[in-house]
């Protein structure tokens, strides 16, 4: 634990039995496991201490130590039970957005591709009197690319800035998907008290409907958003979270494309408590979206679970890898990104807290200032929470 006085730090920590590191800033605190790179926390230091990532109600362990033989009753095989065994909060699919192939299975690969499901190293750690940085880096050999984050925190703010570089260390331009998946828990997200909000135009549900459980949605349907067709008949508001138990689903988000910052924001009035995200729409234009509601009866879910994914990313929908590569564009957006060959990518984007009044308006828009990022709510209501991001998401 850090020393009072101590107002900027990063140190190693042990979260739930698993390695990583946590950063603070006096204001708010972010830890990011070792296995997987997944970050498991982001609160306020002060009560109440609410992190609204998502936390599964299995235990987890570090994924890279993960077998089948041993892990597959408790995680499921290596095709999800890899990464299952150790996801949290919001992880990284890289360098593709679904379900590998049986071949690929074969060879080790999992759900979302590599990075989520193996071990990083920290590569650089700053600290000034004015910020503090990790740098946490994975290789992936069989995609051929080495990524790489830096997290950094400044003082006196609830904003992690993160900057994110994906190299390709092959003689080849490299095309893949680039997605954050986060995912929020309903300890934050409580129907009947919590709302999403994402500036979303036209929508697809998953053409396989729910693998494994009752779906909520139409497969393969149009919509626009956030009114999805219901299977029972009529609309659901997929801004309001966990509408009917026993039910999921997958849709893809096309985020309108006349913004040049697009966000994803979730609010619980009754805790006063907003997370957001925001980012370059050039860098993520889909907004992937999936809903476990106590559906899926298969370990480790058990038809326990709950949990809703807000995932910006370079691609719509995770579908089969093999799928999603021949997908081809989707509302006239590409639906992939790429690479070029021994050359590199870098994406960056904010992760933010702020505490809010329970009268907060829908979040419709967000404005950069050369001091403090701007949430647009409603017609009238601005929510300021001070920052020097503009420069970050500029640069």
């Amino acid at each position: 634990m850090p020393n009072p006085g101590e107002r900027l730090f990063c140190k190693p920590t042990k979260w739930q039995g698993r390695t990583g590191y946590t950063l603070g800033n006096s204001v708010v605190r972010l830890t990011t496991l070792t296995g997987g790179g997944h970050i498991a926390e982001f609160h306020f230091e002060q009560p109440p201490q609410v992190s609204p990532l998502w936390v599964p109600p299995w235990k987890t362990i570090e994924p890279q130590s993960y077998n089948e033989k041993i892990h597959k009753q408790k995680y499921g095989t290596i095709t999800e039970g890899k990464l299952l065994s150790g996801i949290v909060g919001h992880n990284i699919c890289l360098d593709y957005f679904g379900s590998p192939s049986q071949e690929e299975v074969r060879m080790g690969l999992s759900q979302h591709g590599e990075a989520p499901s193996s071990r990083w190293r920290k590569v650089a750690l700053h600290r000034g009197e004015q910020r503090v940085a990790l740098k946490l880096s994975v290789q992936l050999p069989i995609a051929g690319l080495r990524f790489t984050r830096k997290t950094e925190l400044r003082k006196n703010e609830s904003i992690a800035y993160i900057t994110e570089v994906v190299e390709n260390r092959r003689k080849s331009d490299h095309f893949f998907h680039w997605t954050q998946h986060v995912t929020l828990g309903p300890q934050f997200l409580v129907a009947g008290e919590a709302s999403i909000y994402s500036p979303g135009t036209k929508g697809l549900t998953d053409p396989s409907g729910y693998e494994g459980a009752t779906p909520l949605l139409v497969p393969n349907k149009e919509f626009w958003w956030p009114h999805a067709p219901l299977a029972s008949g009529g609309e659901a508001d997929l801004r309001s979270p966990f509408i009917r138990d026993g039910c999921g689903f997958v849709v893809g988000v096309l985020l309108d494309q006349s913004k040049k910052f697009a966000f994803i924001a979730a609010v619980n009035r009754k805790q006063g408590l907003l997370i957001a995200y925001c980012f370059r729409r050039e860098d993520f234009p889909w907004l992937a979206i999936w809903e476990e509601n106590r559906g899926i009866a298969a370990s480790p879910w058990n038809g326990k679970t709950q949990a809703r994914g807000l995932e910006f990313s370079t691609t719509p929908l995770p579908l089969l890898r093999r799928d999603s590569f021949l997908f081809g564009r989707l509302f006239g957006e590409p639906t992939l990104t790429c690479v070029p060959a021994r050359a590199s990518k870098t994406v960056r984007y904010l992760m933010l807290l702020a505490r809010i009044p329970g009268d907060l308006e829908p979040v419709t828009d967000i404005e950069f200032g050369p001091d403090a990022v701007h949430l647009l709510c409603g017609a009238n209501q601005r929510l300021t929470i001070p920052s020097s991001a503009s420069s970050h998401l500029s640069d």
